[in-house]
């Protein structure tokens, strides 16, 4: 490279003759011919030779050609090469990009107060979270594009009403939202590439939106992905932790720090541009969005609700009522019927008891109270049973009465006469009644003495009791039937006469002895002299 350009110096500057600069430099007078002819410095080159991977190239290619992003490893089985992998990897590095095509970035310009880029960030280092457990706890980390403003706090797990709480604290802290905050598809938040509706809740009352990024894109929030980095390489190194209240405790003494370096592509530090980020964001409400677990449940015999595995005492006296169960990172609270029943500090561990030795005592307490009752209740039924008595188990005594009472108070009569088959109502005549006008009564219901039943509501019959006279009637009506009375009444003679609804019946004549007559009667009979009506 030095001889061609002092070949060149020596030969047009100077005027020195080929032969001269040949012998000056020690070169052969070609060499200085060939230097002033070309007009670029000498470059080494050889004529390429072939490579093994030549007679596969149109199988490789045919490959990327319907599919890509298939392995070079892939590749190799396929094609079946036996050869060095390296030279394959090679040559399918070279061929890929003309089959998947080419993707570039834009530049994204940020205005201020209009995005926050949310992620997760997962520290390597396991945290102390006691009961003898560790685990890797996510940190919510939030940056306001513009100012590049950094935000973060650790929490207990990755479940929605945790995310919200975590958000909605960071927000405080910065005093404003911006207009719009970006997530990628953490399932917590955007399922399905859809927020969730207690993330929809949210964003409307902070006046704010969600905005969800395609799967697999995290360069369109990389300025939070970056922070990420940063707190890994900045912050981690050299710490150590006694829990998740200690992590949270040092990275906040360590983020202002953070905030006041300066941002090479803004040319301001972070603290400074966070002015003009907040005046272009929107204030917050003055009532706070739903944030944190919250469920509600019917307390059991247990008296214990469950948050994220744990398990936490109640007041056992809400025992069979519904209780609001609300956990914050912090706290848990269990309120019935407008009064708070349980208050613990938030367990970060997981498949833990934790019991409140008040409502353990209580427990006890209404557990002996229920037992002496039912012990009470056992002697005082023995006693009862000594005496005869019967009592509920309550105490209450159980009353013994006759069942015809009841039959009495129903009206009902499991012991009904017995009723004849529908024919006419036939009354022989001839026969002279015996008694009647001495006795000049009807009797009701004396079916022994051969009289037939008109008209009784109970057992469908009215009985006369008119002995020899052999009165026979039936089809009488139900009770519910509003038969016209009748009345009914009979001599010595053998006579007998009767009114149907005010209307009279003609008497009827004695027979001849040894004759007899039918008369028809009607179908309710009221018997006179007594006036006895069914």
């Amino acid at each position: 490279m030095e001889d061609w350009a002092e070949i060149r110096r020596l030969h047009r500057a100077e005027g020195m003759a080929i032969k001269e600069i040949a012998r000056r430099l020690g070169v052969a007078r070609n060499t200085v011919r060939a230097a002033l002819v070309s007009d670029g410095p000498p470059v080494y080159s050889r004529p390429v030779r072939g490579s093994l991977v030549d007679a596969v190239e149109p199988a490789i290619r045919q490959l990327l050609r319907d599919e890509p992003r298939m392995p070079a490893t892939v590749i190799a089985e396929r094609i079946g090469w036996e050869h060095s992998i390296t030279i394959l990897k090679d040559r399918v590095r070279v061929l890929r990009p003309q089959y998947v095509g080419i993707d570039p970035a834009d530049r994204l310009v940020h205005e201020p107060g209009a995005a926050t880029q949310c992620d997760l960030w997962f520290p390597e280092p396991r945290i102390p979270v006691g009961h003898g457990q560790t685990a890797m706890l996510p940190v919510l980390v939030m940056t306001l594009t513009y100012s590049r403003y950094l935000t973060a706090v650790m929490l207990p797990s990755r479940q929605g009403g945790d995310l919200l709480s975590g958000m909605w604290q960071l927000i405080g802290q910065v005093g404003a939202v911006s207009k719009t905050l970006v997530w990628d598809r953490e399932s917590a938040i955007a399922k399905g590439g859809r927020p969730t509706a207690s993330v929809a809740v949210f964003a409307g009352t902070l006046a704010t939106r969600i905005r969800v990024l395609p799967a697999r894109d995290p360069e369109s929030k990389g300025i939070t992905e970056r922070n990420n980095g940063f707190l890994e390489t900045s912050f981690l190194p050299g710490r150590t932790f006694t829990g998740p209240g200690d992590f949270n405790a040092q990275l906040s003494g360590w983020l202002p720090r953070a905030n006041d370096r300066l941002v090479r592509a803004t040319g301001r530090r972070r603290v400074e541009a966070l002015a003009t980020d907040l005046a272009a964001m929107t204030v917050l409400p003055p009532v706070a969005p739903a944030v944190g677990l919250a469920t509600r449940v019917r307390l059991g015999r247990d008296y214990y609700v469950r948050v994220d595995t744990n398990d936490y005492s109640v007041d056992p006296h809400a025992i069979g009522r519904f209780v609001d169960v609300h956990a914050s990172p912090a706290r848990v609270h269990v309120v019935c019927d407008g009064r708070v029943v349980a208050d613990h500090a938030r367990c970060w561990a997981q498949r833990v008891v934790v019991s409140d030795p008040a409502h353990v005592a209580a427990a006890a307490a209404l557990r002996a109270a229920f037992n002496q009752a039912n012990t009470d209740r056992q002697a005082a039924a023995r006693r009862a049973a000594a005496h005869g008595v019967r009592q509920h188990d309550d105490g209450t005594t159980v009353a013994l009465r006759a069942l015809p009472d009841y039959d009495t108070l129903f009206g009902v009569d499991f012991n009904p006469a017995p009723t004849l088959a529908p024919v006419a109502s036939v009354v022989p005549v001839g026969v002279a009644a015996v008694g009647v006008a001495a006795v000049g009564v009807a009797a009701v219901g004396v079916a022994a003495v051969g009289v037939a039943a008109v008209g009784v509501a109970a057992v469908g019959v009215a009985a006369v009791g008119v002995a020899g006279v052999g009165v026979a009637a039936t089809d009488a009506h139900p009770p519910t039937c509003s038969a016209p009375p009748v009345t009914a009444s009979g001599t010595a003679s053998g006579t007998a006469s009767g009114s149907v609804a005010g209307e009279e019946l003609a008497p009827a004549a004695s027979p001849v002895a040894g004759q007899a007559e039918e008369v028809q009667l009607p179908r309710t009979l009221v018997l006179s002299p007594s006036a006895v009506t069914r």
